[in-house]
């Protein structure tokens, strides 16, 4: 679970750990100042630091958005080459020169993340290798613009005012400043809209698409932050040790970022700093003991992969998730919320949604093939049929998951067929699934918060609103003592309701629910149909329901469409349409089944 003050109080009396950490690392900052270190030591620092803000952009891009970058040695290199041969070849500043690089690393960023991160999975770490890989090859061939393999000298050092940082416990305790700067950025992240849309993105891309995340513009904004981070850590490490040459940003160094990454705990930025320091002075803690133990000199890298391998595979958090389990903060419960507004359309003859010759084609398969139907204001429509007749074909089209074959979708009167579901959702088309898409790591609260910052709500979206507004949702479906608790953690039926708040706090004209009393008891289905009916009857939401518990479907709906093979072959009240001949030879088996 993703622990935020902003979020989930904490006791009053209490400092979290993030804090201590920061104070730690504050603390720590100043410590050249105090200490009388040797070069060495101040090297070995000066590497930790600037290696830690590269390693913040992966806790963005890997721990954040789940996606995977194997290239960020790149996105150094092209900090670390633009103060380098700014400083030295141009005649620029530092700043100008870091500035610059860190443009040149966001466009590569931005233009990387559109063209590929579609793709997703080892695709995405095959493209991101291919990158890293052709960095290396220009840094070493290109001669006349890197210097090739001889490397770039007499790196130059930033300036304060009248004093240059020539003094490497003065430049080292900027490089610490930056990072605490940096870090308490990236932690704060995810309590913002840009943070919520991120974690979601790794949790469930598709249920994130459809609650009104937009997911590539959230990924490719993640990709290119994560690039930027890259860069500031990349100069700095140019001016710190005054030279730089291609194997400092070669391929192994991009491992061993996602290594420090992955080893203090991907979804933390404090981790990540935990993660860089560990890979970079064990081995040379390893190196210097004493002479009783001399045979570990002779074998300490062999220990040193052992034992990051062993803390892997038995923390797969990172040491920083297992710290943080063990010392987690005590949890204030919410006030009262406020009665959930939902504002549905009222009762008419006008029609919210619309599918004409709607159809959808696999091949040779026809899924769906020329439907027409319309979904009034204020109604609950019910889509039947039996298994492999459209059903969620259609839900799936129509909620912008597919893209049509042929025909057209609109909602209120507005196309929607080529519309992005992030779009739909913006529209006010609200959408559940029967296989349920929670963002299982996120609280049940930061779930449900998601669904309440869509475009389009016409309810405040400031951060109090927010979450007042989804603790306003959890109270209507019941949920609201269990604001805290891990998503996945929660028992079946009350994972269908969480879903169906998220849903509802961003106040949806029109909800779109596959199956949702499928997997639930009896006691649990009547609860479901009291509340589609409360969502109807007090407030006028428009529903478009799929389900095969007919008593559901019969108890709660006002028209009925019966798919067969992808076509319609009835429509009706359901007093009507249930005794239908054709329909009880497609469907139904016999009447008996309605008893």
């Amino acid at each position: 679970m993703i622990l935020r003050t902003s979020q989930r109080p904490l006791a009053q009396g209490k400092i979290s750990l993030p804090v201590i950490g920061l104070i730690t690392a504050l603390m720590l900052g100043f410590l050249p100042w105090w200490l009388s270190l040797s070069p060495f030591v101040l090297s070995m620092l000066m590497q930790t630091v600037t290696y830690s803000i590269a390693v913040l952009g992966m806790v963005v891009v890997l721990g954040y958005t789940g996606q995977i970058n194997l290239g960020q040695a790149a996105f150094f290199g092209l900090g670390a080459y633009s103060v380098a041969l700014g400083t030295t070849v141009h005649g620029m500043g530092f700043w100008p020169a870091l500035a610059l690089g860190v443009l040149i690393a966001a466009i590569a960023g931005a233009v990387l993340g559109m063209t590929t991160l579609r793709l997703g999975g080892h695709y995405l770490a095959m493209i991101t290798i291919s990158f890293q890989q052709i960095f290396d090859l220009v840094a070493v061939n290109w001669i006349e613009l890197t210097h090739g393999p001889d490397g770039i000298a007499g790196i130059g050092r930033p300036q304060l005012g009248n004093l240059v940082l020539t003094d490497d416990r003065a430049y080292l305790s900027l490089c610490f400043a930056m990072l605490i700067v940096l870090l308490i950025f990236v932690a704060w992240l995810p309590g913002t809209r840009w943070g919520r849309a991120m974690c979601s993105v790794r949790e469930n891309e598709l249920a994130a698409d459809v609650v009104g995340v937009p997911t590539m513009r959230t990924k490719v904004g993640s990709f290119t932050l994560c690039a930027m981070l890259g860069a500031i850590g990349g100069g700095l490490y140019a001016a710190g040790f005054a030279y730089i040459s291609p194997d400092n940003f070669n391929f192994s160094r991009a491992v061993e970022f996602l290594s420090m990454v992955l080893l203090g705990g991907a979804q933390s930025p404090i981790g990540g700093v935990i993660g860089t320091t560990l890979l970079i002075l064990l081995p040379e803690w390893l190196k210097e003991m004493p002479k009783s133990l001399q045979f570990i000199k002779d074998i300490y890298l062999v220990i040193y992969g052992l034992a990051v391998i062993l803390i892997m595979i038995f923390m797969p958090q990172g040491i920083w998730g297992l710290l943080r389990s063990r010392f987690r903060p005590t949890v204030i419960a919410p006030p009262a919320a406020a009665a959930l507004s939902l504002g549905g359309e009222s009762l008419g003859d006008d029609a919210l949604l619309q599918l004409s010759g709607l159809s959808k084609h696999f091949g040779g398969l026809r899924a769906v093939d020329g439907l027409d139907m319309v979904v009034r204001r204020g109604t609950i429509h019910a889509l039947i049929g039996p298994n492999g007749s459209g059903k969620t074909t259609t839900l799936n089209v129509a909620s912008g998951l597919y893209r049509p074959t042929a025909g057209s979708i609109h909602i209120a009167g507005v196309d929607i067929t080529s519309a992005a579901p992030h779009q739909r959702a913006a529209q006010g088309m609200g959408r559940t699934f029967q296989n349920i898409r929670l963002f299982p790591q996120l609280s049940v609260l930061e779930n449900v918060i998601i669904g309440a910052q869509r475009a389009g709500n016409p309810t405040d979206r400031g951060e109090i609103a927010l979450r007042a507004r989804a603790l306003a949702a959890l109270d209507f479906v019941g949920l609201r003592d269990k604001f805290a608790d891990q998503a996945s953690l929660l028992p079946y039926g009350h994972q269908r309701l969480v879903e169906i708040a998220r849903t509802l706090a961003g106040h949806p004209r029109l909800l779109l629910l596959d199956e949702p009393a499928a997997g639930l008891n009896q006691t649990e289905k009547s609860e479901m149909m009291q509340l589609l009916r409360r969502l109807r009857d007090q407030y006028g939401l428009t529903i478009l329901l799929i389900d095969h518990d007919m008593r559901l479907v019969e108890g709660v709906s006002d028209v009925i469409t019966v798919l067969n093979f992808g076509k319609k072959i009835a429509e009706g009240p359901p007093n009507e349409v249930l005794h239908d001949s054709a329909v009880i030879a497609a469907y139904l088996g016999d009447a008996d089944a309605l008893a």
